[in-house]
């Protein structure tokens, strides 16, 4: 049976919701809170909290009355982000570049058409971007989501544009032939560049990595403030990253980038 005739349980996705409300706060969070941010009246939001705590997904706090998430989410992810053999070349490559460059640096994946930080290094300067593991970015507008875009096949391209392309910053790229354009200069020059694309002042760069059958697997990237991102600054991480992600994507068994 398709998946589109399948009648789709709204409590299930609305208890799915409240999850995901819980995740996102750094603190525990009240029935009342999560009520008001899913549009929900208390007591249906109560119950659906009660239900995943019975299930062991989420716990209160001391004081018995705010929620939080539990480890028992993490179990679910267990197999996702178990550190495997591919997983510790890319670690060694993330930390390799951050050694180098004393810059924070990220590996992303595309999940939809969202790009997702999978793994990240922290850098040893004071002033930098502070991205987190799980951190979610529309394609259009970074480095990293027009670098994964860019070797995708024509139909997806299309299918991103199709779906709009929203202003995030004051230079994100709203027109798709413009985007068009950029994505084949990408292709051709191996990476990515974000100049105020995804925030005001914050420039970004980033570089594909590709796995067998010359299917790209995911991208690392930096990013900064434009103050210390200068475009020489952009060029010396250039040169750097495209022979450690030329490497890493031999090591995982694709053929490195030639333009």
């Amino acid at each position: 049976m398709a998946i589109s005739s399948v009648s789709k349980s709204s409590t299930v996705l609305r208890a799915l919701k409240v999850l995901e409300v819980v995740g996102e706060t750094r603190e525990a969070i009240s029935a009342a809170d999560v009520a008001q941010e899913i549009g929900a009246d208390r007591s249906t939001t109560y119950r659906m909290l009660a239900t995943l705590e019975d299930a062991g997904y989420v716990v209160r706090d001391e004081s018995g009355r705010k929620f939080k998430l539990s480890f028992k989410v993490i179990s679910l992810g267990r197999n996702l982000m178990a550190e495997d053999e591919l997983d510790e070349l890319i670690r060694t490559a993330l930390r390799e570049l951050a050694a180098k460059t004393q810059e924070a640096v990220n590996y992303s994946v595309l999940e939809g058409q969202e790009t997702v930080i999978v793994m990240r290094v922290k850098g040893s300067h004071l002033v930098s971007v502070d991205f987190q593991v799980g951190d979610r970015a529309a394609v259009h507008c970074t480095a990293i989501g027009k670098v994964l875009l860019a070797f995708q096949s024509r139909a997806y391209i299309e299918d991103v544009i199709s779906h709009g392309l929203p202003l995030v910053a004051k230079n994100t790229i709203t027109d798709p032939n413009v985007l068009r354009t950029e994505l084949e200069r990408i292709r051709l020059q191996g990476y990515a560049i974000d100049d105020g694309e995804f925030a005001d002042e914050m420039r970004c760069i980033a570089f594909p990595i590709f796995g067998s059958g010359g299917k790209i697997r995911g991208g690392i990237n930096f990013s900064g403030p434009s103050t210390r991102f200068t475009y020489e600054k952009l060029d010396e991480l250039r040169d750097l990253a495209l022979q450690v992600a030329g490497r890493l994507t031999q090591q995982l068994g694709g053929t490195a980038w030639r333009g």
